[in-house]
């Protein structure tokens, strides 16, 4: 896990205007997990219309992509406002499937939901072009299944198919999104 965000209000809320707001507050060495309820101390726990999406997971990778893309210096990941970030693991693929995630302090079960897409802050807070380049590799929302904690640095991700870390940054485009995932292969 390179980065771990829980904010307890809104960064970017409503239109983007002005800079972008000071956010040093709300990285993270660790976050608590609940099941049902989200990550502790974060603006989205324990709300019921976020009951499938207590928190998002992003691949650094889609950053890093972009920021090639778009001809920029690499970005803050913690920037894009992901609850967790990491390096070396096809998240997208995890729509739709119980993942989970041991740092060592002890397993954390999520269900991956829907796509985390990404907002009009992107191009105040990114750059120019970042809210459409982001399309497809924002992340996934997911669901808290097990309580536990997530600290930085290394972890084991464990999903029921095989993920292709190569494939981390990629978009997944709306079609491949609507497919379900085929079983694992080895």
């Amino acid at each position: 896990m390179v980065g771990l965000l829980a904010s307890p209000v809104h960064r970017y809320d409503g239109r983007p205007t002005g800079p972008v707001p000071a956010q040093d507050g709300d990285r993270r060495e660790w976050i608590e997990v609940r099941a049902g309820h989200g990550v502790a101390g974060d603006r989205y726990a324990g709300r019921p219309a976020h009951r499938d999406a207590q928190l998002t997971v992003l691949a650094a990778e889609a950053l890093d992509a972009l920021a090639a893309e778009l001809g920029t210096p690499p970005f803050d990941p913690l920037l894009a406002r992901r609850t967790v970030v990491l390096r070396g693991a096809e998240v997208e693929a995890l729509r739709g499937l119980e993942f989970s995630l041991d740092c060592g302090a002890g397993v954390v079960r999520l269900g991956g939901g829907r796509p985390a897409n990404p907002c009009a802050w992107m191009d105040v807070a990114l750059a120019p072009g970042a809210h459409r380049g982001m399309r497809g590799r924002g992340g996934v929302r997911c669901a808290a299944l097990s309580d536990g904690v997530l600290r930085l640095g290394p972890a084991v991700l464990t999903s029921p198919v095989l993920l292709d870390p190569t494939r981390a940054g990629h978009a997944v485009s709306p079609a491949a999104r609507a497919r379900p995932p085929g079983p694992a292969s080895a």
